[in-house]
């Protein structure tokens, strides 16, 4: 007599857990910060110094981590220099030309709207440099995502010649980042995140270094607002956010990555509502919905 089967359970999907389900959107609300914690801090150090002080301390808080848990190291310096080529882009273009635009009097809010083209950036490019297929809805929830961006931050809209010097370097944070994803994901996805990290803030301060020097006084106002600022980008942004982005990055197509950087301006906008009271409008409100349908349409399948 046959013994009955046994039925055969389907074995849970690691992809599906809760924690990676959540990923986007933590990620979208760390990184949103990253506008606030620059306006807080950067009245009291010019942007060049602010970040040096802030990648040394990133740096010294991942080697003992790193150390601690024994985590490999890059195994040959073709390693270290892919993974040094994402800290300069990521880091040092992207972070160094958002906190110079803002320092030098370009509104959070076009600064928002110049790095938010970066979804499209990463689209087209995705294609020949990664060999990914961006499809017409993908394209659609793109564009769609772009003009949410517009409208939320429509309002606050100032182009001046004075700014002029200040949206050069948002244009710079906008390469930065865009090629800087590309080339996580295609050199440098399989290195461990700490050790990593240590390499890609490394090369980040070896180039903030002179430019502080030559650019900058380098005087700090140390105050309670201050640390509270460096400590939030240390800890939240660049020990948080930035271990997320590789994450995803590696889980997922570069394209629909990107597209959650639809979702900053908004959430950023929302911040700001809460902590300075700038005034949400029904055309931002209007905005945010677009954002979030196109990074749906965007990030689908």
């Amino acid at each position: 007599m046959r013994e009955p089967a046994v039925p055969e359970f389907p074995r849970p999907d690691p992809t599906r857990t809760p924690w990676i389900a959540a990923m986007p959107a933590l990620f979208v609300l760390l990184w949103s910060t990253g506008f606030i914690g620059a306006k807080l801090g950067l009245p009291y150090a010019e942007p060049f110094t602010f970040l040096l002080v802030r990648f040394v301390a990133v740096i010294a808080v991942l080697t003992v981590v790193a150390i601690a848990g024994r985590a490999p190291w890059p195994a040959t310096w073709s390693e270290v220099g892919h993974g040094a080529v994402v800290g300069l882009l990521v880091h040092g273009a992207y972070l160094g030309g958002v906190f110079a635009a803002i320092e030098r009097g370009v509104p959070p809010a076009v600064a928002a709207l110049l790095v938010g083209l970066q979804p499209l950036l990463t689209a087209a490019a995705a294609g020949p440099f990664l060999g990914e297929r961006v499809t017409g809805r993908q394209w659609l929830g793109l564009l769609i995502g772009l003009a949410g961006v517009a409208l939320v931050v429509w309002e606050k809209l100032s182009f001046r010649t004075e700014h002029l010097a200040g949206i050069a370097f948002a244009v710079a944070a906008l390469i930065g980042i865009t090629v800087g994803t590309l080339y996580q994901k295609r050199h440098v996805s399989g290195m461990d995140l700490r050790t990593g990290a240590v390499v890609q803030f490394g090369a980040a301060a070896l180039v903030m270094l002179p430019a502080a020097l030559l650019f900058e006084t380098m005087t700090i106002a140390w105050s309670g607002s201050f640390v509270f600022a460096l400590g939030w980008l240390v800890i939240v942004l660049s020990l948080g956010a930035m271990p997320l982005l590789y994450l995803m990055i590696r889980r997922g197509a570069a394209a629909k990555v990107a597209s959650l950087f639809y979702l900053v301006p908004p959430v950023t906008a929302v911040f700001a509502f809460l902590l300075f009271g700038e005034t949400l409008g029904v055309s931002a409100l209007f905005g945010m919905g677009l954002a979030a349908l196109g990074v749906a349409l965007a990030t689908k399948g």
